[in-house]
């Protein structure tokens, strides 16, 4: 298992991210668009070969051969399977069961920094979360006060540790780190039995506050309060041995994968820990194999849920370190898997973009995490089953959603985001996707989140303000869109014309508002190798054999980014985008006026940014219509 799937892993990073070429036809990909929009289906249909182009085949996946536990001699086997039946590790590691005293048997080197600004924060008396300040003195740490969503994680997972870390020496950090921790240990006294009485006690706070725990350890155990000290060591095996009876019960997968990997960690650095962590290990290889698809990309389909399964490992990873052993093989290959996907949604300036809750996240936080991961690797094209693709030409990058959002077992902050899209060039992003859902409680307000993850919220195309998926409270979505189907191609320049460039071309559609509305949502999206120009067609084709009567309203978004300046045209189909650069872009409408509305945008820090959006709206007829459009660099 492990040779085949480190195998699999070198093969497939030879592979990620490289162009597949074959047999081309032209394009025109030349034209101002002063005169007019050029539809995408008329530039192939041009050169008289219907749908222009070769298809490319999809990379090669990027999947592990197995999820099984490692292998494990007979005694090893026996002791995981008595540890499963609930023996006492004390049992099973010493002749006459006596049980040793709390303690840690190494110190972790903390691999993930947190941020300077947050801890300095938290010395100052409060806790800073996505740019929202709040008290230390009036946090309610045994959860009667519901807390927003943001400040609940940071406060019940102890991630503010590493925060508090980086702001400041050990022997200044310390103090403020065991006022907090005597103020929560106060407010949760004992474990419940079950998971979800209060929010202290989900799988997913008590596995991250397991290892945030025994990385930070230092922080909470080298004051002179002893009592607090042994106190803090009890809680650890305390919470230890309540993720071994309820990780089963975790709230979705990426929990789940968070308790097992606090459980291995206290296998690692708590005294009689090797039947915790042969069964730790076993379960977290199932729950990642659960959590992971066949390409890497977590099944939430977000980014931020991507991040935070590398995290993990990273961390887990450090434990194993610290004791001077070595991870499981398979555990690394799921580390080398999980980071390619990630970086394909990245933009030119190394930042992420804005898909399934998650926000524009900076480059630097992202580079830290995949250096920490000690994995290089380049980012993958074409994740066909995370369902996202990627376009590089020149300097700009193109992102598109060509997949029906996560099935709500695996939703966290589910978007109506398929066929949205988003465009940079340089360090600037063009088009953008509001983003920022599971940020809202910080300075996002709470009201905002399931307006956030509307398919208005995406620059795509909305049919009668509804959602092409159904957004539900908690993060989860409902009936909508179930099929994708996505073509790409690469397209050679047309010859004769003066236009060498060529252009990757993508065509997906989606079945979201056929139910309702008999529509079926189809968008073809041309990108020219040179990354100047882009063109677009969005189509709305009848699904039955007989065409309902009557129209029905659209509206095509285009939320901009942030800083651009507009000017629009005299006949109102064309709008100049001044970027902050000093480059000058222009957009052009093939029918229908373009309108100027308000959006905004939340920006690498989690911090709502107001920008504007350009909408093309109107009636179209049941019976389907064609609208195309033209983003092109001028000069």
């Amino acid at each position: 298992m492990v040779d085949s799937a480190a195998r699999d892993i070198a093969a497939a990073r030879s592979d990620a991210g490289a162009d597949c070429s074959g047999e081309t036809v032209a394009i025109p990909l030349g034209g101002t668009g002063e005169e007019g929009v050029l539809s995408a289906s008329e530039a192939a249909e041009r050169q008289g070969d219907g749908p222009a182009g070769t298809m490319i085949e999809p990379g090669r996946a990027l999947a592990l051969a197995d999820f099984s536990a490692p292998a494990l001699s007979a005694g090893e086997r026996l002791i995981r399977f008595a540890y499963r039946l609930g023996v006492p590790a004390s049992m099973l590691t010493s002749p006459m069961g006596k049980q040793s005293k709390p303690r840690l048997l190494a110190t972790v080197s903390n691999p993930l920094p947190g941020s300077r600004v947050a801890g300095t924060a938290l010395r100052a008396g409060h806790f800073l979360v996505h740019g929202a300040k709040t008290p230390i003195a009036q946090i309610d740490c045994g959860g009667a006060a519901r807390l927003a969503p943001p400040l609940e994680r940071a406060v019940h997972s102890f991630s503010w540790l590493a925060d508090l870390e980086a702001s400041a020496p050990r022997e200044q950090a310390a103090p403020v780190a065991e006022r907090i921790l005597g103020a929560w240990l106060q407010a949760n006294p004992k474990p419940p039995s079950r998971p979800g009485k209060g929010p202290a006690w989900t799988i997913a706070h008590a596995g991250h506050r397991e290892l945030n725990w025994l990385v930070h350890a230092p922080l909470i155990l080298s004051g002179i309060d002893r009592k607090l000290r042994s106190r803090a060591l009890a809680e650890i095996a305390a919470t230890a041995r309540w993720l071994d009876r309820n990780v089963h019960r975790a709230e979705d997968k990426l929990a789940e994968v968070a308790g097992w990997c606090g459980i291995t960690a206290a296998g690692l650095l708590l005294p009689d820990g090797r039947p915790r962590r042969l069964y730790g290990e076993a379960g977290l290889i199932r729950a990642l194999g659960d959590l992971v698809g066949d390409d890497g990309g977590v099944l939430s389909r977000s980014p931020l849920a991507q991040m935070e399964a590398i995290a993990l490992l990273v961390k887990l990873d450090a434990c194993y370190h610290a004791t001077r052993r070595d991870a499981p093989e398979a555990i690394r290959a799921m580390q080398a898997l999980l980071v390619p996907p990630l970086l394909s949604l990245t933009h030119s300036d190394g930042s992420l973009g804005s898909w399934q809750g998650s926000w524009a996240i900076d480059a630097d936080e992202v580079a830290m995490l995949v250096e920490a991961s000690s994995v290089r690797t380049r980012p993958l094209r074409d994740i066909r089953q995370w369902g996202y693709q990627r376009v590089v030409a020149q300097k700009s990058v193109l992102q598109f959603d060509a997949a029906p959002p996560p099935m709500a077992r695996h939703a966290r902050n589910g978007c109506a985001s398929t066929l949205a899209f988003e465009l940079s060039h340089g360090g600037q992003r063009l088009i953008v996707n509001c983003g920022g859902s599971a940020c809202a409680g910080g300075l996002v307000p709470v009201r905002l989140e399931q307006g956030l993850r509307a398919t208005a919220a995406h620059s795509t195309l909305v049919l009668d303000d509804a959602n092409s998926t159904a957004v539900l409270i908690n993060g989860k979505i409902g009936s909508g869109v179930s099929e994708v189907d996505i073509d790409r191609r690469m397209l050679d320049g047309e010859r004769g014309t003066g236009s060498q460039a060529g252009a990757t071309r993508l065509e997906a559609s989606h079945n979201g508002y056929s139910a309702r509305y008999g529509l079926m949502h189809r968008r073809i999206l041309i990108l020219r190798d040179d990354g100047t120009e882009l063109r677009g067609e969005d189509l709305l084709v009848p699904t039955g054999r007989k065409g309902k009567r009557g129209k029905v309203a659209f509206a095509i978004r285009f939320h901009l980014g942030p800083n651009i300046e507009l000017g629009l045209s005299d006949d109102g189909q064309g709008v100049g985008l001044a970027l902050p650069d000093g480059s000058y872009w222009q957009f052009r409408a093939g029918a229908g006026e373009v309108t100027v509305e308000d959006s905004i945008w939340v920006d690498g820090q989690g911090r709502p940014v107001p920008i504007q959006q350009l909408v093309i709206q109107g009636l179209v007829s049941r019976g389907g219509g064609t609208f195309a459009w033209l983003l092109k660099k001028m000069g």
